[in-house]
């Protein structure tokens, strides 16, 4: 991080006089890296749930990062800490920017990050999806990898989000399982920790558990380390069983994979967010992992818990009723329930709603196999002319395991390593340093 040297210099000049105490900002929140084990998160060896929110201030009419905007990001963590959450989901950002003091103010705060790699430019087309998936493509989210990999409070990414938005675009899934395979190589070749990485899928209850087998399904390095959904199901008044949360639960029992909501809040009616007494209970820690509620600011969609103008924050009456809902309700005591071991799942057969005919995946682009070994350089930021009629597409099917990491990639760490650095705590002996799919869809994976 930059000033380290300076910070680490200054403390031998500085004495015991009280000026080191106040030059630092001491972390109060522990944020350990989250792991998977069976089908649920941990931070340590403590089951970890995600309460959260999804966060992207001006949405899809304003595309920009803010994670690069410190003064954002102060105004709207403060938010964050009142409302009681541990987890934002941001859906684009740029990869060319500084995200050193954003990251770190929220570490400061507990919370963690899941990031969409994609950015509208730079995302799979679900109406061409073989050549969309290109080396160009996959170049620019692996320089996002780069640019968040080495923090801490970063949970997880997402390879894609509502790609396969209804039952005519499911020809889309072999690229987007592919994505995520090549993503949880990269991750592994470049020598990082094992971030999660998965997918976030569309409210589309046709397809839905077919999507979820097929992430799960085939050998070890072509499966999700994880699986969410987006699912406005849930309407007040409503309970566990009305809205069929229940069944969504016996759906899933069986799933090997931590398994979380992407998206929820429906806003149909008045949200007192009583789903939130079911989804962090027993009834469904076995299962399910906690949620992201969509979404924190106030975007013509209508689902806003705040209003930001400027430097100001106003929340509003859906911000007090979330709030209420996290605070009474705790996470279930122990491990939850959760399933230490599980096989993978049954890959799906084709059908009405499900027109995928075979388990094999695209080859990934040959050029985009010196990025494994070398690392994918920097990326193009949000300024870049795009990928997705760019570049060599895939040429052929993958053969089974071809995911795997053979070896550590020469330089791996290097990109992005300042990244997540940052000065140890003060110690006494030194100071070191439309629908609200359509919404979603353009921010997550803008498809043309």
């Amino acid at each position: 991080m930059k000033g380290i040297g300076i910070l680490v210099s200054s403390t031998v000049a500085l004495s015991a006089s009280g000026v080191v105490a106040t030059a630092l900002q001491v972390s109060k929140r522990d944020t350990p890296p989250v792991s998977v084990s069976g089908n649920a998160f941990f931070a340590g060896d403590k089951r970890f749930y995600i309460r959260g929110v999804d966060y992207q201030p001006g949405g899809s009419s304003d595309i920009a990062d803010p994670i690069a905007d410190v003064d954002g990001c102060k105004r709207d963590i403060k938010q964050f800490t009142s409302l009681g959450i541990n987890t934002i989901r941001v859906y684009t950002v740029d990869n060319t920017a500084d995200h050193d003091e954003c990251m770190n103010l929220l570490k400061d705060a507990g919370i963690y990050l899941v990031l969409d790699v994609n950015t509208p430019k730079y995302s799979l087309n679900r109406k061409e999806p073989d050549a969309s998936y290109n080396d160009v493509y996959l170049q620019n989210i692996f320089a996002t990898i780069d640019a968040f990999a080495n923090y801490d409070n970063t949970l997880a990414f997402f390879s894609g989000n509502e790609v396969i938005n209804d039952a005519k675009t499911t020809d889309c899934a072999p690229y987007v399982k592919a994505v995520t395979r090549d993503m949880r190589q990269y991750i592994g070749s470049m020598g990082y920790r094992k971030i999660p990485v998965g997918y976030s899928a569309a409210d589309v209850s046709q397809n839905r558990k077919q999507m979820a087998a097929y992430m799960n399904c085939g050998t070890d390095d072509e499966r999700s380390d994880f699986f969410a959904f987006n699912d406005y199901s849930w309407c007040d008044p409503s309970t566990f069983t009305k809205s069929g949360w229940d069944q969504k639960v016996k759906t899933f029992e069986d799933y090997s994979i931590p398994l979380f909501l992407s998206e929820f809040g429906c806003n149909t009616n008045e949200r007192q967010f009583n789903e939130i007494s079911a989804l962090y209970s027993e009834k469904m820690s076995g299962v399910f992992s906690g949620g992201l509620v969509y979404e924190y600011s106030q975007e013509p969609s209508d689902y806003g818990l705040v209003r930001v103008s400027g430097s100001s924050v106003s929340p509003l009456k859906d911000f007090q009723a979330l709030k209420k809902a996290y605070a009474a309700q705790d996470d279930p005591s122990g491990d939850g329930g959760y399933k230490k071991s599980g096989k993978a799942s049954t890959c799906p057969q084709k059908s009405a709603n499900w027109d995928v005919d075979t388990t094999s995946l695209p080859a990934i682009p040959e050029p985009a196999k010196a990025y494994m070994a070398k690392g994918a350089g920097k990326g193009a930021g949000l300024k870049g002319s795009g990928s997705q009629n760019a570049g060599t597409a895939s040429s052929g099917t993958a053969t089974a395991g071809s995911g795997q990491i053979t070896a550590t990639a020469t330089g791996a760490n290097k990109p992005g390593a300042a990244a997540g650095l940052r000065v140890p705590e003060l110690s006494f002996t030194y100071f070191a340093c439309g629908s609200v799919v359509l919404a979603s869809s353009l921010l997550g994976s803008i498809l043309l």
